[in-house]
C-alpha cells in the first residue's frame, strides 16, 4: 500500500492515495495558514476514525443504530522525545448496548487497525533518495 506526501508552500502538504486527498497544514500560531488538520491530528483523527468504523460494524452485526454514533478524543504531548503520549478515546453511542454487549464492543474498538499499529510499534524506515542518485540512503 502506498500513499504520498507532497510539499505545496508555506508548512503545507497534500497526501494523496489512490483517488483521495488530504490537506495537512500548522496552525496560524505556529506559522502555517490553517488549511488543514496538522498531521498530529490527522494521526489521532485515524485511529477515532478507525473505533469508530469497527464500533460501528460491531453495532451493525448487533442491530444496534449507528447513526449519532460519535468517537471524541483527546490528547497530549511528552517530551524526550517529542511525541504523542496519551490518547483518550470516548464512544458515544445514543442508543443503548445491551450489558451483556458493553464488553465486547470495547475489546472490538481496542482490535482497530490503527490502534493495534500503535500498541504494537510498526517498523519504519525511512530512505532519503535524491534526484541525483540512484540508490536510497538510509
Amino acid at each position: 500500500m502506498k500513499l504520498r506526501a507532497t510539499y505545496r508552500g508555506g508548512l503545507r502538504y497534500d497526501i494523496t492515495s489512490g483517488r483521495h486527498h488530504v490537506v495537512t497544514d500548522q496552525p496560524v500560531l505556529d506559522g502555517g495558514e490553517d488549511a488543514g488538520m496538522s498531521p498530529v491530528e490527522l494521526f489521532v483523527g485515524s485511529i477515532a476514525a478507525c473505533v469508530a468504523y469497527f464500533v460501528g460494524r460491531f453495532c451493525a452485526r448487533h442491530e444496534i443504530p449507528r447513526e449519532g454514533l460519535t468517537v471524541e478524543t483527546e490528547w497530549a504531548t511528552e517530551e524526550g522525545p517529542h511525541r504523542v503520549g496519551r490518547i483518550r478515546l470516548a464512544v458515544h453511542l445514543p442508543h443503548p448496548v445491551p450489558p451483556e454487549l458493553k464488553e465486547r464492543l470495547l475489546k472490538t474498538a481496542q482490535r482497530c487497525t490503527v490502534h493495534q499499529s500503535i500498541v504494537t510499534g510498526p517498523q519504519i524506515d525511512i530512505a532519503l533518495h535524491q534526484a541525483s542518485q540512484d540508490k536510497a540512503i538510509l
